[in-house]
């Protein structure tokens, strides 16, 4: 039987071991994590990727592209597609920083909880991976999307970048100290806090007496968390009139969906899974 071979590309000094772990469990049977890649030394990688194997065993390898910068893995991922040609391909999966896997658990939760569709929906702290990830998927479900930085020039050139990638039109709100980020909320349907750990973005008096607000979510993991009164394991919890999610309350979709992306890898040699693939993906398991 031909070995399930996953390489895993990273744009940080060191392979991610958390990633490494989901892959085995994901079903690869030999992991390579590689540091310190970009956009011109992985060429070199992706040829043995692609002309090692013959066709029929071709889907026995994959790649998998991560690390901290969504940028970065951005442009190694676009090297990578761009070196395919032909059947001279693989499979291959970009989720820098947990982008898409926590961006795709949290709102596939969200959607399935409320009818977002001309709703605003606000993400406070929404210029990092996951929030860019999170803004554009509430966007392609026809949301009216915000996202809120400590600098609004900031959070205007981020939004910018979604909606060239995306074709969405997500805007940019002031989030720079509390007063903006309350007045941002006003009339929001969703909120939701991708924010840095242990800063909160959000206090609860300022969210439990919105008669607007319908879900929060907060993805944050480390105490405390951006959103004041949501708790870790929140899943749809009732507070105030409102469903609240925590970080571990949709983790758990966001790791099998990990797994199962991984495991999609070896099913032919032509998959790519990028943001909306892997949404696509979270919203079938949920």
């Amino acid at each position: 039987m031909t070995s399930k071979l996953l390489y895993q590309f990273d744009t940080d000094t060191t392979a991610s071991v958390f990633d490494s772990v989901v892959a085995y469990d994901g079903g690869a049977d030999h992991v390579t994590g590689i540091g310190n890649v970009n956009p011109k030394n992985v060429l070199a990688m992706v040829d043995g990727c692609i002309y090692t194997r013959a066709p029929k065993d071709k889907q026995f390898t994959a790649i998998f592209v991560g690390g901290s910068s969504l940028t970065e893995g951005q442009a190694v991922f676009d090297a990578i597609k761009k070196r395919f040609f032909a059947n001279f391909r693989v499979s291959v999966m970009f989720d820098s920083n947990g982008s898409n896997t926590t961006a795709a658990a949290a709102v596939a939760n969200i959607v399935n909880t409320r009818d977002v569709s001309g709703k605003k929906a606000v993400i406070l702290g929404g210029t990092g991976p996951v929030g860019q990830r999170a803004a554009a998927l509430l966007s392609l479900e026809k949301a009216d999307v915000f996202i809120t930085s400590r600098s609004i020039e900031k959070a205007e050139q981020i939004s910018a970048e979604i909606n060239k990638r995306f074709d969405t039109n997500v805007k940019a709100l002031p989030g720079g100290t509390n007063d903006e980020r309350v007045a941002s909320i006003s009339r929001a349907s969703i909120v939701m806090a991708t924010g840095a750990s242990g800063v909160v973005l959000l206090n609860k008096k300022d969210w439990i007496e919105s008669e607007s607000i319908e879900v929060v979510c907060d993805a944050n993991a480390m105490p405390p968390l951006g959103i004041e009164g949501v708790e870790l394991n929140d899943k749809g919890k009732e507070i105030g009139g409102k469903k609240a999610f925590g970080a571990i309350g949709f983790g758990g979709l966001k790791i099998s969906v990990h797994r199962e992306c991984v495991s999609r890898l070896f099913h032919s040699n032509d998959g790519i899974f990028d943001a909306e693939e892997i949404y696509r993906i979270a919203k079938e398991m949920l």
